[in-house]
């Protein structure tokens, strides 16, 4: 999908006090290496849209073109229907959260809050009426006087987030502004982030490859791939109705399963259930599955064995190996799993949920990196790696040292040593 206009927002705006934003066919490229590829995107008033996918992807550049700080080949950005595109980045009103907190070391959080009301000649009384103000909705109003080496990387980020809306910005623009920070302190500053972006009503734009920060912090999010939009929608139903292959591994964790499709239906582990839109209408399929979309009971005549077993306190993981070899994850409430033993013979089969199937022909070929996965999702491949399930058809993938479609490393050559100086001795 080389566009998608997605017109509609989350939930009501019409109490916001942001601006409409519209991409419209953005292109950038870099020699051979496209990085947006025709991007069109309509966000609403006051929306919190995140941009979700894997490094390279062109998430930033994006982000990087809204701000001014870089120039499309081609293509427009509309703010309120105005055509910004050839403005200069001071005179576009953004404001720019980094994940480097970029802060200056010889400032209080307060001056550094008022720094860009100076550079627009606020006055000092209302430049520091409004800095105190924006340091007690971030939780900083006791820190005003601290210097940037005197706060934990928490503060710091919260600084820069009071910073950026300090000048009131049009649009608000968070670029991994949480991906240096432990996962603790990640977790509260992502709240506060959504609960001021409520309060403020500021259009903002949230760029991470982090899917549970996506789906914590956005009215919808915009999945990228090789600098296109692979799907637009809200969090819940990105996760429960992907439309292609891309999306449903990069978000989450899926099973590929053998299956045949036919009439808008696909048998899959000896049950029949309904196709999402966008799937392969007939023939042999691979079947996009989510571990919690099977159900195992103990069976002595089942189809599958229960090769190993991860208690997570609700839930319980288990891989099954079913009699084909393939090894499956399964997600299962922790009471029903209190049957079940290593070894145990059981029968695997769906839950009645809607599914993707991609042509069994194609899917090695839209397999992809991942590398965006959450804290629980690395714990998940580690165990993965820790059980050795590489062998073919098992649910994971090994891991890939590149990005999709991006060109291999290369070894360059070694530099020549400079010559030396003929009047130099050796």
């Amino acid at each position: 999908m080389t566009s998608e206009m997605a017109r509609t927002g989350g939930g009501d705006r019409s109490t916001r006090s942001g601006v409409a934003l519209q991409l419209v066919e953005l292109r950038r490229s870099w020699g051979p290496t496209r990085a947006l590829d025709g991007l069109s995107l309509d966000i609403a008033a006051g929306e919190l849209v995140a941009f979700l996918g894997p490094s390279g992807c062109g998430k930033t550049t994006a982000l990087r073109i809204i701000a001014g700080l870089d120039d499309a080949d081609s293509g427009q950005v509309l703010l309120e229907g105005e055509d910004i595109s050839r403005l200069r980045a001071s005179r576009r009103g953004m404001g720019m959260v980094h994940q480097a907190y970029s802060l200056f070391p010889n400032m209080s959080a307060r001056d550094n809050v008022a720094f860009g009301l100076r550079m627009r000649k606020v006055g000092k009384v209302e430049r520091r009426r409004r800095a105190n103000d924006l340091l007690e909705l971030v939780g900083l109003g006791a820190q005003a006087g601290r210097y940037p080496s005197e706060m934990s990387g928490g503060q710091q980020q919260r600084v820069a987030l009071a910073r950026a809306l300090a000048i009131e910005p049009r649009v608000l623009l968070l670029d991994e502004p949480l991906s240096a920070l432990d996962a603790k302190v990640r977790g509260e500053l992502r709240d506060e982030i959504r609960r001021i972006q409520v309060e403020v009503g500021t259009t903002t734009i949230f760029v991470t490859h982090d899917q549970e920060e996506a789906f914590a912090l956005a009215d919808r999010v915009a999945v990228m791939n090789l600098g296109r939009l692979e799907q637009v929608a809200p969090p819940t139903e990105i996760y429960q109705r992907p439309r292609t292959a891309f999306v449903a591994e990069f978000v989450g964790l899926t099973n590929r399963l053998p299956g045949v499709a036919r009439a808008g239906m696909v048998d899959v582990l000896d049950s029949h259930v309904p196709l999402l839109d966008g799937s392969a209408e007939s023939g042999d399929v691979t079947v996009l599955v989510r571990p919690e979309s099977i159900q195992v009971t103990p069976s002595a005549d089942g189809n599958a064995t229960v090769a190993a077993m991860s208690f997570r306190g609700a839930i319980c993981l288990l891989r099954i190996q079913l009699a084909a070899g393939n090894v499956v994850l399964v997600q299962v409430p922790s009471a029903e799993s209190a049957e079940l033993t290593l070894g145990a013979a059981v029968r695997a089969s769906m839950r009645p949920v809607h599914v993707l199937a991609v042509a069994a022909s194609h899917s090695q070929d839209e397999q992809s990196c991942v590398d965006g996965r959450s804290p629980e999702l690395q714990e998940e491949a580690e165990w993965q790696d820790s059980l050795s399930f590489r062998e073919k058809g098992s649910w994971g993938r090994p891991a890939c040292r590149c990005l999709a479609g991006a060109r291999p490393r290369t070894r360059t050559k070694p530099r020549p040593s400079p010559k030396r100086s003929a009047d130099r001795s050796p």
